[in-house]
């Protein structure tokens, strides 16, 4: 079975089902800084988990591609990814527990043809004043029961940290006012392959050593946490469901490598082929060869280019590690495999082939540049420390300089090691520690807060780049578009297509222009509005290419016979309802981005 096959029959299931389908989201997020990339089918949905009406209705239905940061360094084994695609249904306040169980399990034994026999189940235990999940369970262990099975060998329950969902992680880290819920996972198991060492053995919650497989996941947000610690159920509860397509094809192929897979295996041959070595015995190698270039070409799609900050690095990171794991491996020429990664994807994600050429220029661009930094650390090492032509002792250096190396020159500690030098660990680990103390206060001071989060000063932001937007476009022309933005409490950064800096004399007017509606208290409200209807009345798309057929308008000021708004636009919100609770708005800076574009930082209601 196809990749291709398993999302059409995945989305089928659930339209018969009475869902929408809803576009893949951008892989970088629009409207919140709090993150770098979408990293779950849910994470766009945010708002309307939070109350917000959804344009498609309650029930929704996609595949979502995805990108994780954190998972960079589990990338080696078996079943860890940083990209993937994600099967995901929602029920906005609509069905619960009985509906989404057995529907579950519908999908996975009669339309993928998993044996239910290697299916497992886990549910939520109950802690921090939350109890047991035992709706859950009771579903499964009928559901379980008249399938001929014991319940009590297939169902187990685990703690937070592996049946419980919230934006901040376990119930104890949620904020009060933030929503999250138990959830229940599925899990395939291999009985082909032994338990490693240190495993738990044959309870799926505590397998880590690759026997069992998860497949599913269904969040059930039902709670919310209050003032005093204590958690109330919500009024609406929601389903949300997700499902790795990549392991669910190894299931589906009883196959427990997912690089062995039929999504990866043209990769994994091109690999070999480039490096003459064979992937049996260079796995963990190869792994993360195919991973992170597979991510490296998904993002550089996105136009983001290697950097030193956000997902710049990030990208840069994924090349430089996938680099070096190559070269060890004796590889010369990536370009082959880039090309095979754009041949494995090209059915589901058919814009890849279309911008071929600039996803691997970019890449082979930073290729180059890696080369360049290994040749100018080799001579910032030799220019210290060696004594006419030798190095000094073995080659051990400072873990200062090897700091130098990580901060300046942009090497891990393994890289470091890799060109033959050793160093204290201890002292770069100390040195590491702080530099990352300093790191960490600034990222909590840049992203405080995000649009999802629905603080008013972040509201109030969201709201002035629609004035800010519309003003812009009034004075320099509608072919002037919005191109991102990241709205936090403390500032708005507006990206917008324009091909030269503004003048002083243009900035003071749009300030005027947007302090002006901010004076008149325009009225803020939407409409659902078909698309193109939306289209017809000249409401501002931002990403065409998102929305459905229906679609949420804001629009900024009256809308009256024979009145046009000041501003309308396509936008999920949230936003104010009145301009005036914006209170001010100033521009601080501007800033060439490149490319065309242009950036605009502004703060409001000081």
């Amino acid at each position: 079975m196809k990749a291709q096959d398993i999302i059409n029959k995945y989305i089928e299931f659930f339209k018969e089902r009475g869902h929408k389908q809803i576009p893949n989201a951008p892989l970088i997020p629009e409207n919140d800084p709090t993150t770098l990339f979408t990293s779950s089918g849910m994470q766009p949905l945010v708002p309307y988990l939070l109350g917000e009406t959804h344009p498609m209705g309650k029930r929704l239905v996609n595949v979502q591609n995805c990108f994780r940061a954190v998972d960079i360094d589990e990338v080696g084994d078996n079943r860890h990814t940083t990209f993937f695609r994600m099967l995901g249904n929602w029920s906005l306040g609509d069905y619960f527990k009985k509906e989404e169980i057995p529907w579950l399990w519908e999908l996975l034994t009669k339309e993928f043809g998993l044996p239910k026999e290697k299916l497992f189940i886990t549910v939520f235990k109950g802690g921090s004043g939350i109890p047991y999940d035992d709706e859950s369970y009771n579903i499964w262990f009928e559901l379980l029961k008249k399938e001929g099975f014991n319940p009590k060998e297939k169902i187990f329950a685990a703690n937070a940290t592996k049946n419980w969902w919230s934006r901040s992680g376990v119930p104890e880290n949620m904020p009060p006012g933030e929503i999250g819920g138990p959830d229940t996972e599925v899990y395939y198991k291999f009985d082909d392959i032994e338990h490693g060492l240190n495993c738990k053995g044959d309870n799926p919650a505590w397998c880590e050593c690759g026997k069992f497989l998860e497949i599913a996941n269904a969040v059930f947000m039902q709670y919310q946490k209050q003032q005093d610690e204590s958690f109330k159920e919500l009024p609406q509860k929601n389903v949300d469901y997700g499902g790795g397509v990549e392991r669910l094809l190894a299931a589906i192929e009883n196959e427990n490598d997912i690089f062995q897979t039929p999504i990866f295996t043209p990769t994994i041959k091109a690999i070999e082929k480039e490096t003459g070595k064979t992937y049996q015995e260079h796995c963990p190698q190869m792994q993360i060869i195919a991973d992170h270039l597979g991510g490296s070409v998904f993002i550089s799609n996105t136009n983001i280019k290697p950097s030193n900050k956000e997902q710049g690095y990030i990208l840069r990171r994924l090349l430089r590690k996938a680099l070096d794991n190559f070269y060890s491996l004796g590889g010369k020429d990536i370009s082959p495999i880039i090309h095979r990664i754009v041949e494995a994807y090209k059915e589901t994600d058919p814009y890849l082939e279309k911008n071929f050429e600039e996803i691997k220029l970019t890449i082979l661009e930073e290729e180059q540049k890696y080369k360049n930094t290994l040749a100018n650390a080799k001579e910032f090492i030799l220019k210290k420390y060696k004594v006419g032509d030798e190095i000094k002792g073995i080659a051990e250096i400072s873990a200062e300089d090897a700091f130098i190396l990580y901060s300046t020159h942009g090497f891990s500690p393994t890289q470091i090691k890799s060109l033959g030098y050793t160093f204290n660990d201890q002292e770069f680990a100390e040195k590491m520690k702080s530099h990352q103390s300093i790191s960490r206060a600034g990222a909590t001071k840049k992203f405080a807060g995000g649009l999802a989060d629905h603080s008013e000063k972040t509201i109030m932001g969201h709201t002035a780049t629609h004035l800010l937007h519309q003003a812009l476009r009034n004075m320099f022309g509608i072919k002037l578009h919005q191109t991102g933005s990241s709205i936090t409490p403390e500032r708005v950064r507006f990206d917008f297509n324009f091909d030269r800096n503004l003048t002083p004399e243009e900035l003071k007017k749009i300030e005027e222009t947007v302090n002006q509606k901010i004076k008149e208290n325009l009225p803020v409200h939407f409409e659902m509005l078909p698309l193109q209807k939306a289209k017809e009345i000249g409401a501002i798309g931002l990403f065409d290419e998102k929305y459905g057929q229906t679609v949420k308008v804001y629009f900024v000021g009256p809308k009256t016979k024979g009145q046009r708004p000041y501003s309308a636009e396509f936008c999920g919100g949230p936003h104010v309802a009145f301009t005036s609770e914006i209170k001010s708005f100033r521009i601080i800076k501007q800033e060439n981005i490149g490319k065309g574009n242009r950036r605009i930082y502004a703060v409001v209601g000081n």
